[in-house]
């Protein structure tokens, strides 16, 4: 057997003297994190087993946001938002096509459960405010005081701490161990030595995000982002689909995806999408712009992919410069000299490599008040001097995978759960649809917390019922 590969094992149990824990989650990113604090919550005794030495995942590398309706944080800026008009932004951004029972799930989830990490384990929220992320209809962003994935990942780790609950890092887990009764019974994961170590459990949470560190994968589901630069975690690596496929579980919305057309080259790095919200644009390396920059940048990565060799422009004036700088991670983009400056359109038309011409007739079309064959309209005119940040569009995470019911049980091929193997996250299938343009801003975050608070719910009752 190849102990590198994910694979199913069918036996009673894992090997006899093997430790036993309640729920084993697989996998410590924000998903994992919040399942176990929420297990915390209800006395619920389980283990994450972490592949990397310090936890970190696709969470650390996001910018932390977390969309969230009727949260005391919201309530207390005296913003007016439900779960209801959340669900409906969450549908109209993937035209009907997100899995409804996901959706009306998610969004009833997720606000408790961001008053829940903040009550009980420290966790303080800030809405973000001074502009909409594309297709929201409510400022519900939510982030920590830092704004940054990093920082997120870091509370939610010291919450864990404080609760006492057990992280086992450098345990790539391998193996998923099912019954004859078609229960998952345990784990077993590869330490960096090489041992096979095991865990025998009563439930089991895949909390392992998706496939898109996983090139044959990318390349088999997601054709069209095959050569695209992969900006997500390395652990990405399909996992929870291989287990699945195994088992001969249901997946779904495997064509789904967050792109990003806004990673800045060659410094590798994010920069925001709040920036083409205020008023930015994009120009390809002809100095014309080539879609409507509000639609989402998810959308974004294809439309700078099929530019001239897969490059955009990101355009800017000082004003949008100053108003980027609140973020931490622009900053940072710009300490790593991401950030270029021109002082009028014949200087940015050599840096971009463009005739000044023709970027000339761009940026004067880009008025205050004025409109694009693109449907786009402009709420400010960009003024000299200029500054630029070249692009590309990149691959940050899949939004499919695992079929689940609204209690986060993967389900098998013919709609019925296996009761206690559950996943969440970028494990699962997501609220996104089965394509890019799905993806509305923060969704990736809104499954994984949402999920983890729910599979956590869904393994109290389980063990209760055993009980």
């Amino acid at each position: 057997m190849n102990l590198t590969a994910p694979s199913v094992v069918r036996a009673a149990q894992p090997p006899e003297g093997a430790p036993h824990v309640p729920v084993a989650i697989v996998g410590s990113g924000a998903c994992g994190l919040t399942a176990a604090l929420m297990l915390a919550d209800r006395g619920v005794e389980c283990v994450l087993l972490e592949r990397d030495a310090t936890p970190s995942g696709s969470t650390a590398l996001s910018s932390g946001f977390i969309p969230a309706p009727g949260t005391r944080a919201q309530k207390a800026r005296g913003i007016e938002d439900s779960a209801a008009k959340f669900e409906g932004d969450l549908q109209a951004k993937a035209h009907g096509t997100a899995a409804a029972h996901l959706v009306k799930a998610y969004a009833h989830a997720i606000g408790p459960a961001l008053d829940a990490l903040e009550s009980t384990h420290g966790l303080r929220w800030e809405v973000l405010d001074g502009f909409l992320y594309p297709g929201h209809g409510a400022l519900r962003m939510h982030a920590v005081p830092e704004r940054t994935g990093a920082a997120l990942m870091s509370r939610l780790q010291r919450a864990a701490d404080v609760a006492s609950i057990p992280v086992i890092t450098q345990a790539l887990v391998r193996k998923l161990w099912v019954n004859d009764a078609g229960l998952a019974v345990g784990l077993g994961y590869l330490r960096p030595d090489g041992r096979m170590e095991h865990l025998r459990c009563d439930c089991v949470l895949l909390a392992c995000n998706g496939f898109g560190g996983n090139a044959g994968l990318v390349r088999e589901l997601l054709p069209e982002m095959a050569d695209a630069v992969f900006a997500g975690h390395t652990g990405n690596d399909g996992s929870a689909i291989a287990w699945g496929r195994e088992l001969g579980a249901r997946m779904a919305d495997l064509g789904g995806y967050q792109g990003h057309g806004s990673w800045a080259i060659p410094q590798g790095v994010l920069i925001s999408w709040a920036l083409m919200m205020e008023g930015a644009i994009q120009v390809n390396r002809e100095g014309r712009r080539f879609h409507d920059e509000t639609q989402g940048y998810s959308e974004a990565a294809v439309q700078v992919l099929a530019q001239p060799g897969g490059i955009a422009w990101n355009v800017f004036d000082d004003a949008l410069l100053a108003f980027a700088q609140q973020f931490p991670d622009f900053r940072e983009a710009q300490a790593a000299g991401a950030v270029h400056g021109a002082a009028d359109v014949d200087a940015l038309a050599q840096l971009i490599g463009c005739d000044a011409g023709t970027l000339a007739a761009t940026l004067t079309s880009v008025h205050e008040g004025g409109g694009s064959p693109d449907g786009r309209r402009f709420h400010r005119t960009l003024v000299p001097p200029f500054h630029a940040v070249k692009v590309t569009g990149a691959l940050f995470h899949t939004q499919g995978g695992l079929d689940i019911d609204e209690h986060c049980r993967v389900l098998r091929q013919d709609g019925t759960p296996w009761p206690n193997l559950l996943a969440a996250g970028g494990a699962a299938r997501g609220v996104s649809g089965n394509a890019v343009w799905g993806y509305l801003s923060g969704n990736g975050l809104l499954s994984a917390v949402a999920g983890g608070a729910i599979a956590a719910r869904t393994a109290a009752h389980w063990l209760a019922s055993k009980e």
